[in-house]
């Protein structure tokens, strides 16, 4: 005990007696957290200084970082043991030096070594945990990146984008579809029948999921109590970034605001080596022990997905959850998710609900927001209760980070990786869920960007498509057949209905316009019409109930204009075809720019408030 009591007296400076050591030692303990961690994080003396101090006690050296240029090498295998390493060894001259990372514990066993062992001193140095875990990122770049291109790839040799879409599968995928659209289309004229099930399972059924998901009452739910920070997991956060400098201050306030444990929480900026303005905003802004960057080298494919596969084996969290740049999370997000987690051990995932918070910037924004409106508060939720596949909304997905690795991380090669991962969960039949709290983001302003963007979403779901029906027996074993026959008609609906929908106005104008709505094609003229009214009318229907359900009736009246909006995702679609073709991996990066201010946490009672630094001598 008096070891403890001195090295804490030792790590804070300011001259405590054993009865204020004490505190903090009781304190760390009932939160269940190292004492180190304790001071570097709660109480704000900062990883390096704690480890400064502690390590002068013990009578080692120490070092804020590893010195760059000493030589390392991290084996694949051991790659997802990464984050729990605290001791690396490297060649220096003629011996080897060994840094390490030790804990409070760690610190008071190498003051005892070093009475028996003196030359000991001569071969540690002590290092911060987070100084240690940014030169093994360093030196395992090669195998973090060979990881991330190939991991699902070994996982999973028959869910993945890399292997599946080669180029005759691509193209004939798109003269598939277009043979689709164009039968469909000319089905009035050409008076065939046969076509009728295939137009009712490829926009009646989407159309009657989204009407069931209307329906389906929304179970009363009592507001969760936030639990004591010791029982709460650690969390860790990752964000990846590509060209985003200026959201960089705006994303570290959002990261403070989180009422989580400091201690608990590892927020890591994971940042493109080729976005030298952002990689420089971010380590402007480093030194809080939350914060840490992972650097991911520039290496094909240049996705979000391999950014996050790369910095998936440094997580060192219980949970996992990923922010997108732009995003403003209500600072009770994660320990909400937490405390779900806990509380239902089925539960592989959780989507939190996304609200664009500039709604009112102009007519694209406001239908953007109805649109995830009715996603995200009518349709995720009513999938989540039926167990159906669940397609992810790409940020603030909440994953067990053991779940996730087992599932292989993401797909490096599609460009909609939530989707794929939704459908590999379903494959799973892993539990997936939404999450009553919120994260805001904003809406593209621009119409290209927009384009840009739905393009890259709608290839993904070309993607999904052909990756999982590679073999649709195995699919429907897996996933079983009804939740196959929902993730077949979802995605296809999703991507034939924006230009059928267009093309079937047309036609009925056609017919109308030309006399011939009558005769051997009538029945399809009655068909094209209940699918407009069918389509359009849930659709409305939808946005309009998560928009009353968010409190944003101002948006309403816009929603009138939903048929030129997805005319606009027709647009996209064929643009999307156009890409898959010829560069079915190429990431359209959404610009963003400032929109939403972070939240303040709540103060709680009885929360630790940070000792002030004073510099060591």
């Amino acid at each position: 005990m008096s070891d403890a009591l001195e090295l804490i007296k030792a790590v804070l400076l300011n001259g405590p007696d054993d009865a204020a050591a004490l505190r903090v030692l009781e304190t760390a303990l009932e939160r269940e957290v190292d004492v180190l961690r304790y001071c570097a994080t709660t109480l704000g003396l900062g990883a390096a200084l704690v480890m400064q101090r502690a390590a002068g006690w013990a009578g080692f050296a120490s070092y804020h970082r590893v010195p760059r240029g000493l030589q390392g090498r991290v084996e694949p295998t051991r790659l997802e043991a990464l984050a729990d390493v605290r001791m690396f060894r490297v060649r220096l001259l003629d011996r080897e030096i060994a840094f390490v990372a030790p804990d409070f514990l760690g610190v008071i066993r190498l003051k005892h070594r070093l009475k028996s062992t003196p030359h000991l001193r001569n071969l540690l140095c002590l290092v911060p945990e987070v100084a240690l875990r940014d030169y093994l990122a360093a030196a395992a770049t090669p195998a973090l990146t060979a990881a991330a291109r190939q991991n699902l790839a070994r996982r999973w040799p028959y869910a993945s984008a890399h292997l599946e879409l080669t180029k005759l599968t691509r193209h004939g995928f798109v003269g598939g579809l277009a043979l689709l659209v164009v039968l469909l289309l000319a089905a009035p004229f050409l008076a065939q029948l046969w076509l009728l099930p295939l137009a009712f399972g490829m926009l009646v059924v989407p159309t009657m999921i989204r009407l069931g998901a209307l329906f389906s009452p929304v179970p009363s739910v009592a507001p969760p109590q936030r639990p004591p920070d010791e029982q709460l997991p650690e969390y860790s956060v990752l964000i990846p970034l590509r060209d985003e400098s200026g959201m960089v201050p705006q994303l570290f306030a959002a990261m403070r605001a989180l009422d989580y444990p400091a201690e608990r929480l590892d927020i890591k900026f994971v940042v493109e080596s080729r976005s030298v303005h952002t990689l420089a905003a971010v380590r402007m802004r480093l030194g809080d022990p939350r914060f840490s960057l992972v650097s991911v080298p520039d290496a094909l494919p240049r996705t979000k997905p391999k950014a996050l596969d790369f910095a998936l084996p440094l997580c060192r969290g219980e949970h996992v959850v990923v922010f997108d740049a732009e995003d403003v999370p209500d600072p009770d997000q994660l320990w909400k998710a937490a405390l779900r987690f806990r509380d239902a051990p089925d539960i592989a995932c959780l989507q939190a609900r996304l609200v664009i918070d500039n709604g009112r910037r102009n007519g694209l924004t406001a239908l953007f927001a109805g649109e995830y409106a009715g996603l995200f508060l009518v349709l995720l939720p009513a999938l989540a209760r039926w167990g159906l596949p669940m397609p992810l909304g790409g940020t603030s997905n909440h994953f067990r980070l053991q779940v996730l690795r087992e599932l292989g991380g993401w797909d490096a090669y599609n460009v909609t990786e939530d989707a794929d991962l939704g459908v590999r969960l379903a494959r799973r039949r892993l539990r997936v869920d939404v999450l009553a709290s919120a994260t805001r983001e904003a809406a593209p302003r621009r119409l290209m960007p927009w384009i840009g963007q739905r393009t890259r979403w709608m290839k993904g779901w070309m993607q999904t498509l052909i990756v999982h029906n590679r073999d649709p027996g195995r699919l429907r074993q897996e996933m079983g057949l009804p939740a196959m026959l929902a993730f077949e008609a979802l995605v296809l609906g999703m991507i034939t209905a924006p230009i059928l929908h267009c093309g079937f106005g047309l036609v009925l104008l056609i017919r109308w316009g030309t006399g011939i709505a009558g005769g051997d094609g009538a029945i399809w003229t009655i068909f094209y019409l209940a699918v407009l009214i069918l389509g359009y009318g849930s659709a409305l229907a939808m946005t309009a109930i998560g928009l009353l359900r968010l409190d944003r009736r101002n948006l309403l009246p816009i929603q009138v204009l939903l048929p030129i909006y997805w005319l606009l995702i027709g647009v996209s679609t064929i643009l999307a075809a156009r890409d898959l073709i010829v560069r079915p991996f190429y990431w359209f990066k959404s610009p963003h720019r400032p929109e939403s201010k972070p939240r303040a946490a709540p103060m709680r009672a009885g929360a630790p408030r940070p000792v002030s630094r004073t510099p060591s001598n």
